[in-house]
């Protein structure tokens, strides 16, 4: 079992900048794919990033060149560093872990979710 918790959610204006972390509860250096996806109000939860333990990533269309996705394996924290940042990037930002050992961009395949922190961007 692996427990994830999110922090570093937070209201900004638009262009601003935000790091979300991700902290999890056990050794996820060798063994996990770690992502993060997003949830508007009432839309569907969608992929943001997602980076392997080696160290592979693949990001969404949407968020390439303005988000960054790395991880600290010492930690087992993943950081997502968010710049440029617009209103269509609110939502709800959810933490996840997949035992793949290549980027994952599909949220079936994600076993572990953790609560989500709030990200708010006005205009």
């Amino acid at each position: 079992q692996v427990q994830l918790v999110e922090s570093g959610g937070g209201l900004v204006q638009a262009g601003g900048s935000l790091r979300l972390s991700c902290a999890a509860s056990t050794r996820t250096s060798t063994t996990y794919t770690l992502g993060w996806f997003r949830q508007a109000p009432g839309k569907e939860r969608e992929f943001v990033a997602t980076i392997a333990t080696g160290g592979a990533t693949a990001l969404a269309d949407s968020v390439k060149g303005r988000f960054r996705i790395s991880r600290d394996n010492a930690k087992s924290t993943v950081y997502l560093t968010m710049n440029s940042l617009e209103p269509e990037d609110t939502g709800v930002y959810y933490c996840a872990a997949a035992s793949w050992p290549h980027p994952v961009v599909r949220g079936t395949q994600y076993t572990y979710w953790g609560q989500g922190t709030q990200v708010t961007v006005s205009s």
